[in-house]
């Protein structure tokens, strides 16, 4: 007899017993595979905002048709579209679309002598589960909406219709009170998501025996970046002064506008055609020089810095505009484009609007960069302050005319007679 090693005499005492193991671990039934709560939870979230998604293009629809349509049948289009969704999900592969989304389908313990759905489930615990999840759902809301149309609460304590009235509402608190116990239970051991589904012994579990929760966090990442993103603003805007940026910015589009640069040139081109060069004259000249004096030089800019296309002076219709002196002055028939309102004369001796000037003088104040005051549009002269623009009325011998005069009297702003606006200079 040969010798036998310790350790073989050790694994030949051993073998019977992993046998044994081994044949009780093939023969025995395996552990129910753990189900995360918030997968079944977020499967019944994704079904309702999936009914809500598919019957707003349809209420839709209906209003286009008719107003009255959508109130009128807006539950019974909902249990349309939830009785096909349940046909098309459950009653065919035993899971909804949310629960398919989270890799989940539902369970029943096996019987014998039950008639099996198209998705392998018993069709007469199907069919209890559609009445108690869609159909019953939809008899409470029409029954609920009709006795508040006919007044049940408020009738007679002996009336049948308020006793009607306090049996559904014992009904939907004892109902209440039920779904309420049923999602404590659910948080403690994770069955039975419904109290419909622990009626009928339904569980959701996982469609395959390995399953690993994919967990993306593109979209944690993004919500992080942008959080970081607003702090980074709320910290930086309360330092920037907002009113001076924008001044800044309004005078680099000003600089590098075609109106601007168009300005320049014929200012270039006139002084050129006397052979006198660009003198000091034409240095002190503003980029709206050739405006029209009955125009607002202010709203002109305003207007070519305006985006609403919808108001007939904005920054397109800006660009079309000739800024020539020849091509600018104003016809007897056509109206000036950006007429003054309240005139104010400032100090350099143009006339502007009162809430045009006031502003511009407010911003140059509030901004404290200029010490001298803010540019002229029309001079490129220093504005620090600007007076009422004040005329003198005198009667005609005929009572009809009327002349307007400046007060000192230099200029004359023209006479006003029914038949329209004259210059005073003309012969």
């Amino acid at each position: 007899m040969p010798n036998i090693s310790p350790w073989e005499e050790a694994w030949n005492a051993a073998r019977p017993r992993l046998s044994a193991i081994r044949d009780a671990l093939n023969t025995g039934s395996s552990p129910d595979p753990r189900v995360i709560r918030v997968g079944q939870l977020d499967s019944e979230l994704l079904d309702q905002e999936l009914v809500q998604t598919l019957q707003e293009p349809l209420n839709k629809a209906l209003s286009l048709v008719n107003s009255s349509l959508k109130a009128r049948f807006e539950p019974e289009l909902a249990l349309l579209l939830q009785l096909t969704l349940y046909k098309l999900s459950i009653w065919n592969t035993g899971a909804s679309y949310g629960a398919k989304l989270q890799d989940l389908r539902y369970t029943v313990r096996p019987s014998s002598g039950n008639t099996l759905a198209p998705s392998g489930l018993p069709r007469r615990t199907l069919l209890l589960h559609g009445i108690l999840t869609v159909l019953l759902p939809y008899l409470h809301t029409k029954l609920r909406s009709r006795a508040l149309s006919y007044a049940w609460p408020d009738a007679p304590s002996s009336d049948r219709r308020r006793k009607a009235w306090n049996i559904l509402t014992s009904l939907e608190s004892s109902y209440t009170l039920l779904s309420l116990s049923s999602f404590l239970a659910f948080l403690w051991n994770g069955r039975y998501r419904t109290i419909a589904d622990r009626v009928l012994n339904m569980k959701l579990v996982p469609s395959r025996r390995l399953i690993q929760r994919d967990v993306s966090y593109e979209f944690m990442n993004r919500q992080m970046v942008w959080h970081a993103f607003t702090e980074f603003l709320l910290f930086l805007l309360p330092l920037v002064n907002a009113r001076n940026l924008r001044r800044r910015i309004s005078r680099i589009i000003n600089s590098i506008s075609p109106f601007t640069i168009l300005s320049s040139l014929s200012a270039r081109s006139g002084a050129s055609s006397d052979g006198k060069g660009i003198g000091p004259a034409s240095q002190k000249r503003g980029k709206y020089w050739s405006l029209p004096q009955d125009q607002c030089a202010i709203c002109a800019e305003n207007a070519s810095l305006n985006l609403n296309l919808s108001e007939p002076s904005n920054a397109f219709t800006a660009l079309t505009t000739t800024p020539i002196e020849e091509s600018s002055l104003s016809s007897d028939t056509e109206p000036p484009a950006f007429p003054i309102y309240n005139p104010y004369l400032t100090s350099c001796g143009d006339i502007y609007c009162y809430h045009c000037i006031a502003e511009r003088l407010i911003q140059t104040a509030d901004s404290g960069d200029d010490d001298l005051g803010w540019t002229c549009l029309r001079c490129n002269a220093y504005v620090n302050s600007a007076d009422r623009y004040t005329v003198e009325m005198e009667s005609d011998a005929t009572g009809s005319d009327f002349e307007f005069t400046s007060v000192s009297g230099s200029a004359s702003m023209g006479s006003y007679s029914e038949s329209g606006w004259s210059d005073s200079s003309a012969p």
